[in-house]
């Protein structure tokens, strides 16, 4: 491997991108580490060394350029989560296109992008578990999966005869104390209680009151941002192949699980109301964003991911249960529940 890497990363404020630099600036492989992200970032904070941050958008094409100029490896983790579908378009694939084609026009080496398991789609006849060679089906009506697979179509037939190598990373739900993603969309499902933090207190005083989480009974993954992050440096370093590579910890949780750490109640989602309710609520105009990941637990999307063990040497150090843990402590001192 060679030492001395340029690194670029794009999006590296978000749920992945602290965890993502603190891997890389520790690491001996890697001199130089340039960030870009829309929000202010100081990385003497985060008592990062290497980095060096500049504010910019990957709709800025000319940013990007600047941004990647001499990388050795770029980083893509630049994506809207939650947002207006009209909104996140124009970032997650055409400011992902700049990426990819500056990437490629820059010389980079390696090309590290974090698709997810959403790529998949969410279809009753998904087999399981998923892994890397199942079809990209993404589900139209949810455009976070859309996008997803739209966007890792998009990557092969850009660096199609190019010298730039891609590390695609499909992770499953992200979490661990700086990653909410899950808590936001179980609190989107709790509008009076997510959306009137004067209400919250009310909850915590009177014993035996405290929100009701509806559980389809569905089983999921979640993977600790820590986790991903080990993957994208393994991949940076140029282990393993490139290609694509599923990423989840061991075990799995469903909805009631996460109401009973929380300290919630959980009520059974008759089977097959999801569905219905999913695409009832896609067809409504205004609705929270974060009521769009429903979709995520219509059906289980469990993967293997062995591949990401065996080529990349990569072992999660936190399981389901100790990520959920590690998320709602984090968002108990961040005051996000």
């Amino acid at each position: 491997m060679a030492a001395g890497l340029k690194v670029a990363v794009t999006g590296p404020t978000g749920d992945i991108g602290i965890a993502t630099l603190r891997a890389l600036d520790a690491s001996p492989e890697v001199a130089e580490i340039v960030g870009m992200a829309r929000r202010p970032f100081d990385p003497a904070e985060h008592d990062l060394e290497k980095v060096t941050y500049r504010q910019g958008d990957v709709l800025d094409r000319a940013a990007v350029d600047a941004a990647v100029a001499g990388a050795d490896v770029v980083v893509h983790l630049a994506f809207i989560i939650f947002g207006k579908p009209d909104e996140a378009q124009p970032i997650n694939v055409e400011g992902s296109r700049n990426v990819f084609e500056a990437t490629v026009a820059a010389g980079a080496n390696r090309l590290v992008y974090t698709s997810s398991v959403a790529a998949y789609g969410f279809h009753d006849d998904n087999p399981q578990p998923l892994t890397e060679e199942t079809a990209l089906r993404g589900t139209d009506g949810f455009y976070y999966s859309a996008h997803k697979a739209e966007l890792e179509d998009l990557l092969e037939g850009i660096l199609a005869g190019s010298s730039t190598d891609a590390y695609v990373f499909r992770p499953s739900i992200v979490a661990g104390p700086n990653a909410h993603t899950l808590l936001e969309t179980a609190l989107a499902l709790l509008p009076v209680y997510g959306q009137l933090p004067l209400v919250r207190p009310v909850f915590d005083e009177i014993p035996f009151l405290a929100p009701v989480l509806p559980d389809p009974g569905v089983l999921f993954q979640l993977v600790h941002h820590d986790d991903v992050a080990t993957a994208l440096l393994a991949a940076t370093e140029g282990k393993g192949e490139p290609g694509a590579y599923n990423l989840a910890g061991p075990g799995t949780l469903t909805l009631s699980q996460l109401a009973r750490a929380l300290g919630w109640w959980s009520v059974p989602l008759p089977s097959g109301l999801l569905g219905p309710l999913d695409d009832v609520l896609h067809r409504v105009p205004g609705i929270p964003a974060e009521l769009a990941w429903l979709t995520a637990f219509s059906v289980p999307m469990l993967m293997d991911c062995e591949r990401a063990r065996e080529q990349l040497g990569w072992q999660p150090h936190y399981d389901a249960a100790d990520t959920l843990a590690g998320m709602i402590r984090g968002a108990r001192e961040q005051d996000v529940i």
